[in-house]
């Protein structure tokens, strides 16, 4: 099969020959550190304009991870609101830089919090969002209290951002490791997860270090961990989305995962 593009998580400052070490069509990264509360920024040599022009020249396709800090569910004022700052900075700077989507990870609400609080609020950060660029939420491994873990706080939460003022630009990343690690039948998630959110957006294909319904985030290189290959496989077939592992061992491993995913497509 053609997919729309496979690539990797790569460091932010040298994107163009990161993706030509692994053979990669797209790349994902983050625009700054990602357990900081620090305004995004663009480390490539001339700015945003120079990465733009670079990647649009070079052919490859750009992804921005969020800032695994950011919470927007949470009733939190001290975490919500500066998540909703830094997402908003980080949209706007990935429009400047042509991104084709930014991913943010679903969050969690408190301890003793009703789940609802979670789904409200981030109703109202996707109805005051003003982006250019898709924003994919991630499916998350663990969590009791995670928004987007199984697929009925999934349904939940999409039923209550159908009304935000920016809901045609949010869209679904899902992650395999994380929806095997969260109990997930990996044969069926793709058509479980279609008719809630529509397309899927991106696929992030990881295989998992730990058993099936661990809750333990730990990737692992593709055939290398617990997955059943075909299983990984499956997903990608029936998403028909881009796709990028964020797998461990440096551009080498890397570079072989992506070609394993060639391959066998």
């Amino acid at each position: 099969m053609d997919t729309p593009g496979i690539g990797s998580h790569v460091a932010a400052a040298d994107p163009i020959n990161e993706a030509r070490a692994r053979n990669a069509d797209i790349v994902q990264f983050f625009l700054g550190s990602p357990q900081r509360w620090t305004a995004p920024a663009v480390s490539y040599p001339g700015g945003a304009p120079a990465l733009l022009a670079d990647t649009t020249a070079a052919g490859i396709g750009v992804y921005i991870h969020a800032a695994y800090l950011i919470n927007v569910a949470t009733s939190n004022n001290k975490v919500r609101i500066p998540s909703r700052t830094l997402l908003q900075a980080t949209c706007t700077l990935a429009g400047q830089i042509g991104a084709r989507g930014v991913v943010v990870h679903g969050g969690t609400v408190q301890e003793g919090d009703d789940p609802g609080i979670g789904y409200e609020n981030w109703y109202k950060a996707i109805d005051a969002l003003e982006t250019d660029v898709p924003l994919l939420i991630e499916n998350t491994a663990g969590g009791q209290r995670s928004m987007t873990r199984h697929i009925d706080s999934i349904a939940r939460l999409w039923q209550r951002l159908s009304a935000a003022k920016a809901f045609d630009k949010v869209g679904f990343c899902l992650d395999t490791a994380h929806a095997f690690a969260s109990g997930a039948e990996l044969e069926t998630v793709v058509s479980q997860l279609v008719p809630i959110v529509g397309q899927i957006g991106l696929i992030h294909c990881n295989d998992s270090q730990t058993a099936a319904g661990s809750g333990a985030d730990r990737h692992a290189n593709l055939g290398t961990g617990q997955i059943p290959p075909d299983e990984l496989l499956a997903v990608v077939r029936q998403a028909q989305a881009p796709v990028i592992v964020e797998t461990p061992n440096g551009a080498e491993a890397q570079a072989a995962d992506v070609a394993w995913l060639r391959a066998h497509l």
